[in-house]
């Protein structure tokens, strides 16, 4: 697969980065920043995980396959952490975590 193919997965995943990159920050200013620690980190993981899959697929990498379902996974992991959060932040991040997570799961199974 080329790069146009996995357009539209390479943009849910910067999509995705940058609103766990905002979710992250927002949670360091809740008041009980200790209980929101495994956001804190899911968002962190989640967000570098997009970066590489999205960096794997615009090289058109063999391995995009392998790459999109684990991202797949961690992004599901990140949106269901998120989504027990009611706060503005953490319910965007969830939904954005839940679509790059669908259309990484898409590109797995084509690749």
């Amino acid at each position: 697969m080329n790069a146009q193919q996995f357009e539209s997965c390479i943009r849910e995943c910067y999509t995705c980065a940058a609103t766990c990159d905002m979710c992250a920050t927002a949670c360091l200013q809740e008041q009980d920043v200790g209980a929101m620690a495994r956001c804190i980190r899911l968002d962190l993981d989640c967000a570098q995980a997009c970066r590489f899959a999205a960096a794997v697929m615009g090289r058109g990498s063999e391995l995009s396959g392998r790459v999109c379902a684990l991202c797949a996974e961690i992004c599901q992991a990140c949106a269901q952490e998120c989504g027990q959060h009611q706060m503005d932040h953490c319910q965007q991040c969830a939904q954005a975590c839940q679509r790059c997570a669908e259309a990484c799961r898409s590109m797995a199974a084509q690749a």
